[in-house]
């Protein structure tokens, strides 16, 4: 097995928690993206709403494709975490969801948690894709 490790500058440092934004196993051409948050290059939040977090780490899982060589069509698998009950906010979420993945329409996972990153974080979205 193969890896290529994906580190765009746009996005935070993650080596000083030993993680990459994305792997990519050269064999196959999958793509493991980490767990996406609004987290700036000071590893601080930027928006303060359920909804504002989740439009920021899906741009950043876009980004995270981009510099894989990959795309929102490849996406094969995500799995979204809330602070709290997932269904508090499905009515604002999904419609951002439905916006984002289009006719990707990729597998998707939503769980309801105590807790993420950060104190401040509220939304993170992890996902697996081709190159």
């Amino acid at each position: 097995m193969n890896k290529k490790l994906i580190n765009p500058p746009e996005l935070f440092d993650g080596a000083p928690y030993g993680m990459s934004q994305a792997t990519i196993e050269t064999q196959s051409g999958l793509i493991f993206l980490s767990g996406q948050v609004d987290w700036n290059h000071q590893y601080e939040t930027t928006e303060q709403s359920v909804e504002g977090q989740m439009r920021k780490a899906l741009a950043n899982l876009a980004i995270a494709l981009e510099n894989a060589g990959s795309s929102i069509d490849k996406l094969l698998r995500a799995r979204i975490y809330i602070r709290g009950e997932f269904g508090e906010y499905s009515n604002e979420i999904m419609p951002i969801l439905a916006n984002f993945f289009g006719e990707s329409r990729p597998a998707i996972t939503c769980i309801g948690v105590a807790s993420l990153a950060s104190p401040e974080t509220l939304v993170e979205v992890e996902a697996i894709a081709f190159c």
